[in-house]
């Protein structure tokens, strides 16, 4: 286990600013997700962690020690793939205990790690198996298994599940996430997928274009994102976003072909008269019913789309397609006028101009 220092990391390649000033603290035995688009330079940076690239400039250090100009091997790291890069031609034994027959590790030693490591991951009647024989998930379970032979200080996880189907996803983040509790070991984790972000980390950078644009805790990051873009990435379906301006009277006068006004949520800060702003609400903030802090509006249903657990219905508002989510019982359909329900106490205001959030 170990913290993980990342300050001032640039990283270019020709003309091109791929990282622009990544400043990152991670604690002993957090579990840190990297997320954002394609091409944000999630993958990059963890590339330069590993030592696998050089950084331009700026430090990383771990545990206090500045690595910049180590070998990947001489940094206690170890790395997991997204193309799994199992030996083929080697047993599950073989691969897992690989790195410790490199480092010189007794017979009996190797033995007594890749048992305990299978049987952790319950591979342990897989290993006399070559890849080859092996599903998706229990080669990432090899994958793994090898990583944490070798007892590192930190692991390193590159988008491990995307090429698992749906439910294999889901399984392999639970366990995870069960291997963390159980090891309390300093994880960095690349993906693309929100979910996987919200459901497996302790904190979230969340990247885009080469920069962090928000770093925190998972709730901290859904309920006050730090900008338009984290709370449109962050959440299944995206926070609604509805522009508007501060009016004369102290309310949020909404654009559409309707008049609609809200009072100006508890949670903003200071704001101007005439000021350009955009309401976000994310689509569990809509309810059927009238909650303490809520305001009614009038909408129209257009779609209907249950899920099982939930219902999401698109609604027009003054012209606007807003997603709602309700409970899977709701008793709406295609066409109807209704009114919904928003809490305004977990509504967010953004400046419409930089898209930053105007918080209290």
């Amino acid at each position: 286990m170990a913290t993980l220092s990342i300050d001032n990391v640039r990283k270019r390649f020709g003309n091109v600013d791929v990282l622009k000033g990544i400043d990152l603290a991670i604690a002993d035995g957090d579990f840190l997700v990297l997320v954002g688009p394609s091409g944000c330079g999630k993958s990059t940076l963890l590339s330069i962690i590993a030592g696998l690239q050089d950084l331009t400039t700026g430090s990383i250090s771990i545990d206090g020690k500045r690595v910049n100009d180590l070998e990947p091997k001489e940094r206690d790291i170890a790395m997991v793939f997204q193309s799994y890069a199992l030996y083929p031609s080697m047993t599950v034994r073989d691969n897992i205990s690989f790195s410790l027959r490199m480092r010189g590790v007794s017979r009996d030693e190797q033995n007594a790690k890749v048992k305990q490591v299978a049987d952790l991951l319950q591979i342990d009647h897989l290993l006399d198996r070559k890849p080859q024989q092996l599903s998706g998930g229990q080669r990432q379970r090899v994958a793994m298994g090898r990583a944490l032979v070798r007892d590192p200080k930190i692991f390193l996880f590159d988008e491990p599940l995307s090429n698992l189907d749906a439910k294999l996803r889901v399984d392999m983040r639970t366990e995870i996430k069960k291997l963390h509790a159980r090891l309390g070991t300093t994880i960095v984790y690349v993906t693309h997928d929100q979910v996987e972000a919200m459901t497996m980390a302790t904190h979230i950078a969340v990247m885009k274009d080469g920069e962090v644009n928000q770093f925190g805790a998972p709730s901290e990051i859904y309920g006050r994102p730090a900008n338009t873009f984290v709370a449109t990435f962050m959440g299944s379906p995206a926070m609604n976003l509805l522009t508007g301006h501060v009016s004369t009277n102290g309310v949020i006068a909404l654009e559409g072909n309707t008049a609609i006004t809200l009072p100006i949520p508890s949670s903003a800060g200071s704001l101007k008269r005439g000021q350009a702003v955009t309401l976000g609400i994310r689509p569990e903030w809509f309810s059927l019913s009238q909650t303490q802090g809520s305001h009614p509006i009038e909408t129209r249903i257009d779609v209907v789309e249950p899920t099982g657990p939930d219902l999401y219905a698109s609604v027009n508002l003054a012209g606007r397609e807003v997603m709602a989510r309700l409970p899977a019982d709701s008793q709406i359909s295609v066409g109807q006028t209704l009114t919904l329900h928003v809490d305004l106490g977990k509504s967010v205001v953004f400046d419409t101009q930089s898209g930053q959030a105007i918080y209290a």
